[in-house]
């Protein structure tokens, strides 16, 4: 079988609703919200040639036979390598396990130390079992449908939950500049964006009293200085 075959994107149900340019780039399926952006800012920052599909959720193109033939879980980000384990095209989704994908694939971003590895791993977690999770609800309940609910007890449960999270945040960051260490890994590209959300798209930021947690903001201001974080924050870019 020659490279070409082996790598063919066409047998892929959603490459038909989103034909690749570039075939032989990485395929991301994605929206700028803080999981879709840790997807694009692990890419910018690895430097990986992709290729970016926008998923309109405004026409429910997360739940059409195609993508969810990529993701049965109906929901962004979503990849689709062409050059996965052994040569053969790998799909794969939920944002964490695309990052430590591309970490290992790259060699980037994450510790070879293996104490180190966990650490990084067991932060990952941290975000994907918690700060997610929370934060959403924070927003849900301060930018979308719950924000006119004349009961505030669902919301003040949330937010503090948030700022519990935050002063765990805040006091590892104390002693070093990123949560693992004084190594920027995914478990950084993970978590920041949704910190960073919380305050610029949901609003919150005085709700949560940020600024009592100057050390998450010191290393929030360093992550969206980067240049690639900058980038990777506009990918997938808005509709022309």
């Amino acid at each position: 079988m020659t490279d070409a075959a082996m790598n063919d994107l066409s047998t892929f149900a959603v490459t038909r609703k989103w034909p690749p340019l570039h075939p032989d780039h990485l395929q991301l399926y994605s929206l700028p919200t803080p999981n879709g952006v840790k997807v694009s800012i692990m890419l910018e920052e690895c430097g990986l040639p992709y290729e970016v599909h926008r998923i309109a959720f405004d026409r429910s193109e997360q739940m059409s036979p195609e993508f969810l033939s990529l993701n049965p879980n109906n929901k962004i980000p979503a990849i689709l390598d062409p050059h996965g384990p052994g040569g053969r095209p790998l799909p794969l989704w939920e944002s964490g396990a695309i990052l430590i994908y591309l970490a290992e694939k790259t060699g980037r971003f994450m510790p070879t130390d293996p104490a180190q590895r966990y650490a990084t791993l067991q932060w990952l977690m941290f975000q994907m079992g918690g700060v997610g999770p929370m934060f959403g609800q924070v927003g849900f309940f301060t930018k979308f449908a719950g924000k006119d609910f004349e009961d505030k007890r669902p919301r003040d449960r949330y937010v503090a939950e948030a700022r519990r999270l935050l002063a765990v945040m805040d006091t590892r960051l104390a002693e070093q500049p990123w949560l693992v260490g004084d190594e920027y890994t995914i478990a950084d590209i993970a978590t920041l964006p949704w910190i960073r959300n919380l305050v610029v798209n949901y609003g919150a930021g005085d709700l949560v009293k940020i600024d009592e947690f100057s050390h998450v903001n010191r290393t929030l201001a360093t992550f969206v200085a980067r240049p690639a974080v900058a980038r990777g924050l506009q990918i997938p870019p808005p509709p022309k």
